[in-house]
């Protein structure tokens, strides 16, 4: 039986693959280009127009842009708790690993230094305490190095997260641009953060070929995978996915608007499943791409052909390979277990 929106929407779930600025619906991007202006339109129509984008790198154009709103303390408390209101409202988000890159604020090698570090961490740490009270939404961070800054950027970002470490830091990971940006030098700062006891996260495998993937897993140790699109080109990888249960975080609306896949009809989500690969899906920058979780369920019920009860497992699976509390992971389990017992799908 076919799975409904309503169903969807009402599922508990959690979400391990989320950008921190690139959830910043039009609303707050709007908020925030009127508090700084320049080149960020702040009316809404205009927005969307510029949310167009032409293909990825055009896309980390825009990005960039929206992440130069960011500007202050109060700026990312602002951000981060109304990332946290549309997560928990609408959406049942119960549990999120948003990916925060805070070297894009804290820019320490710039002429112009943005927030000291230290502000960055209590702005970001305050919200993730009020956000949980208020909504109900546990909220981690998984720090990212932006590929795009290089060696720089990396040894930054390892020291804030091993020097700066917020309570609620869980993961480290890398994420921008895949092309002319090679894994491997990358491999010293995240075998220092995975000995801090970080979990590794990278972004790999989807503007580029398989062996960025391979990269991914034998030079940084990734535990998930970001995206991975290209594996599907790699049966020997397909089938050591499977075998070591590392799973791909996979944002299907992300894929299409980046032109990382050409259809969603062609996009690799059923190669990945029938595999036997371990498959969670995310929203990526779900404003950004015009989604939501919900939506990227309801998009992967249909490339997969599920219904209420294959919808549930794929909510049950990102539960289980999130990095949350053991206590926190029974719950939402727990929820979901319940509220598919209760049969709300009206269908």
């Amino acid at each position: 039986m076919r799975v409904t929106p309503e169903f969807i929407a009402g599922l508990p779930k959690a979400e391990l693959h989320v950008h921190h600025v690139g959830s910043a619906s039009p609303r707050m991007v709007a908020e925030l280009a009127a508090r700084h202006p320049g080149t960020v339109p702040s009316d809404l129509e205009e927005l969307r127009r510029f949310y167009e984008f032409r293909d990825f790198a055009h896309f980390i154009e825009v990005y960039l842009a929206v992440v130069d709103l960011v500007r202050t303390p109060e700026d990312i408390r602002y951000l981060t708790y109304e990332v946290a209101r549309e997560m928990a409202e609408g959406q049942s988000l119960r549990y999120a690993e948003l990916t925060c890159t805070p070297y894009t604020s804290v820019r320490p090698h710039d002429p112009e230094p943005g927030m000291p570090i230290e502000a960055y961490t209590e702005a970001i740490e305050d919200a993730r305490v009020a956000a949980e009270r208020d909504f109900g939404l546990v909220l981690r961070w998984v720090y990212d190095i932006p590929g795009e800054a290089g060696l720089p950027s990396a040894d930054a970002t390892v020291d804030f997260a091993l020097h700066h470490r917020p309570e609620g830091l869980v993961g480290f990971g890398l994420g921008g641009p895949e092309i002319g940006v090679p894994r491997a030098q990358f491999q010293p700062h995240f075998d220092a953060a995975r000995a801090a006891g970080l979990r590794s996260v990278p972004h790999a495998g989807e503007t580029t070929g398989p062996e960025t993937v391979w990269d991914a897993l034998r030079l940084l140790g990734a535990e998930r995978i970001g995206h991975g699109t290209s594996a599907a080109q790699n049966p020997e990888l397909l089938a050591h996915l499977a075998a070591t249960g590392v799973p791909l975080e996979v944002c299907p609306s992300s894929n299409i608007a980046t032109r990382a896949v050409a259809r969603l009809e062609d996009h690799p989500i059923r190669a990945f499943r029938d595999a036997g690969v371990t498959v969670t899906v995310a929203s990526d920058d779900p404003p950004m791409f015009g989604t939501s979780l919900n939506r990227e369920y309801e998009i992967a019920a249909d490339l997969l052909d599920l219904d209420a009860d294959g919808v549930a497992d794929l909510a049950r699976t990102a539960v289980r390979v999130s990095f949350a509390p053991e206590d926190v992971r029974a719950r939402v389990l727990g929820e979901i277990d319940a509220y598919v017992a209760a049969g709300k799908d009206p269908a």
